[in-house]
């Protein structure tokens, strides 16, 4: 049984989370140390298992074989619906194929919390996990996500982040996608939550002078539709300075004469090197 949990306030835990938990055989969890202080809000006094991302693989035969015989495992993350960027998913996949059932007790999910707090179109939306910690990875997969707008995706984007690397990876979006409609949602459900939204570029120039602190959700409203002609004028100029230079010179040339950010000309431009959209 998969079970979420509270994202920081306890009253946010469902009935049927507490009673699956209290019935449970065994309770496996990504840090005993917070799984234990949830047990103890609630008097909820059952064996804790750690079952991460360096041992997941190889504790699955044994638990496989407790389910097999009966017994009821209960999964929760430290917060939040077990899978969504948490361990757990190798396991579920091997029930699954083992014809173990596999059910959940539904529940908190910060990510979606972030999506209807944020003002920005609810659907459809693409859930990214976390982005890439360096910046060079980053940035290609913001100009990846960027290239496959320009093939016709439109979704509202939703990544979790680092406190430490928000405003880093604010502005690296504010490059890419330039200046969208976006939104950060900080310690969700807790004390000091926080929902900022504005432009990605002053959303990165806020979290810059004032560094961020707890969980972090980030939201990205959908690219609009782009007029055909200026999809056209675009191409045309990429074409004509890759033609005549390197990947860097053109996207740098489009950028000045189509005024499209820099990001999002780059993202362009490996398309068509590519061969997509020619």
């Amino acid at each position: 049984m998969l079970v979420s949990t509270p994202l920081g306030n306890l009253g946010d835990i469902s009935a049927r989370a507490l009673a699956v938990l209290r019935a449970a055989d065994l309770i496996l969890c990504e840090d005993t140390r917070v799984t234990t202080r949830l047990c103890r809000a609630f008097a909820i006094h059952r064996p804790l298992s750690a079952l991460h991302e360096h041992n997941e693989a190889a504790r699955i035969p044994d638990l496989l074989e407790r389910l097999a015989r009966g017994q009821r495992i209960a999964l929760v993350s430290d917060a939040g619906t077990p899978l969504v960027s948490d361990p757990g998913y190798r396991l579920v996949r091997a029930a699954i194929a083992a014809g173990l059932p596999v059910t959940a007790a539904p529940g908190a999910n910060a990510a979606l919390l972030a999506l209807t707090l944020s003002g920005l179109p609810p659907q459809p939306f693409l859930f990214l996990g976390f982005p890439p910690p360096r910046a060079s990875a980053r940035r290609q997969a913001f100009a990846g996500l960027r290239g496959a707008e320009h093939a016709g995706l439109r979704a509202t984007l939703i990544w979790h982040e680092a406190p430490h690397r928000l405003a880093t990876t604010l502005a690296d979006l504010a490059d890419v996608f330039g200046p969208r409609a976006a939104a950060v949602g900080r310690e969700l459900t807790k004390r000091f939550e926080e929902m900022r939204r504005g432009p990605l570029p002053v959303l990165a120039a806020h979290y810059a002078d004032h560094p961020a602190r707890g969980e972090i959700t980030l939201v990205v409203a959908p690219a609009e539709e782009a007029a055909p002609s200026d999809a056209a004028s675009l191409d045309a100029v990429l074409r004509a300075a890759l033609a005549e230079g390197t990947l860097k010179a053109a996207v740098a040339r489009a950028s000045a004469v189509t005024g499209r950010p820099r990001g999002e000309v780059y993202a362009r431009a490996l398309a068509l090197r590519a061969g997509e959209g020619a």
